[in-house]
Formats: structure tokens, C-alpha cells, sequence
């Protein structure tokens, strides 16, 4: 391709994006999902906290399961003070639990939680970190996530993570992303998960 050709197709290009921008005119908060067996869906996320954070946007973040440790991204967010809300509200994974009622019991307290800040038109983002998990095992209702959903201001966005997403959800959303796993440290070559990839 000579750089005649190429410029040209880039004015192509150009045309056909700026006119792709110009009818997308609606604005409202998205309801986005990441979903899949591989990692990254609570990194992605999180890269949209960080976002969202660096516009001043007031946010909160309820991380369901996870909570048996100190998550590392909750040390970092509490430099934002009172412009982010972190709750890591479960007890660690369900295979160390092993309480099927309390583990039902601590993801309606963070579901409970989480409802006061999808209701408030002051948050502009809520993060339900792997979510998408408790439903998959029966811990949450459908109907009752589906439901809360509904209460969000036009405004707000919600990100639900983990894997095993409903087609419900997916149905509802407005963004779905599904990650895929092609290759893992740990499965493959036996490497224990390690600070700053995994926590």
C-alpha cells in the first residue's frame, strides 16, 4: 500500500467513525456485565472505578464472596476518602466456608448494602464485584438482583463481575463482555496466584 493509499483509507475510516459518533447521541447509565472463565473481569472493572474516580465521580464498590483477606486494590481506594465506598462483605471462597445458610445470609447483608447505593442518585458508578457467582450457586435471587436493577438512576452505571452470568442478565444489560481463558499459570504450570495479579 503506497502512503497515497493509505491516507486515503484512513479518510475513509475517519468519515465513517465521525458519522458512527454523530448519531450516538443518547446518553444514560449503562448496566455492564463481565463475565467468563477467564481472568480480568474484576480487573476491567476496576480499571472503570479508577475512570470514573479520576472524573470525581462518587463511587462504591461491594465485592460479594471475596472478604476472607484484605483485597490490595481496597488499600489504594481508600486514598480517595470519602469519594469511594469499598465493602468486601463475604468470607472468603465457598469451598472454605463450607456453611451453605451463612454464606446465603452474608450475601443478603452485602445485597442489602449494595441496594442503598444503586438507590442513591449520587453515586454515578457501583462496582457488585462477582455477583454473578452468587447467583450461579442460588446465594442471591435472580429476581431479586433483576428487581434491584430497576431502582438504578437513569444516570447511574452498574458493573456486575464473575462468571456464569445468566442469560437473564445478559439479556438486560447494556454492555456484556465475556472473558475467555486460553491459557492459566496455575492449571498449566502449577504457579500459586501472586500479590499485585491475582490480590
Amino acid at each position: 500500500m503506497t502512503p497515497e493509499q493509505y491516507k486515503q483509507k484512513m479518510q475513509r475510516r475517519k468519515e465513517v467513525q465521525e458519522q458512527r459518533v454523530s448519531q450516538a447521541a443518547e446518553e444514560k447509565g449503562l448496566i455492564i456485565v463481565n463475565t467468563g472463565n477467564g481472568k480480568g473481569k474484576t480487573t476491567a472493572a476496576l480499571g472503570m472505578v479508577m475512570r470514573s474516580l479520576g472524573h470525581g465521580f462518587r463511587v462504591a464498590v461491594i465485592q460479594f464472596i471475596k472478604g476472607a483477606w484484605e483485597p490490595a486494590e481496597k488499600a489504594i481506594f481508600n486514598k480517595w476518602g470519602q469519594q469511594i465506598s469499598f465493602h468486601a462483605l463475604g468470607e472468603g471462597f465457598t469451598w472454605e466456608t463450607q456453611d451453605r445458610e451463612r454464606d446465603i445470609q452474608k450475601v443478603y447483608e452485602a445485597w442489602n448494602l449494595a441496594l442503598t447505593f444503586i438507590r442513591n442518585p449520587d453515586i454515578k458508578l457501583v462496582l457488585l464485584d462477582e455477583v454473578n457467582v452468587t447467583l450461579k450457586l442460588g446465594y442471591l435471587k435472580l429476581e431479586d438482583l433483576l428487581a434491584g436493577l430497576e431502582e438504578k438512576p437513569l444516570n447511574s452505571h452498574i458493573i456486575l463481575t464473575g462468571r456464569g452470568a445468566p442469560p437473564e442478565l445478559i439479556e438486560k444489560a447494556d454492555l456484556v463482555t465475556e472473558m475467555k481463558m486460553i491459557k492459566h499459570p496455575f492449571r498449566e504450570q502449577g504457579i500459586k496466584a501472586q500479590p499485585g495479579i491475582e490480590y
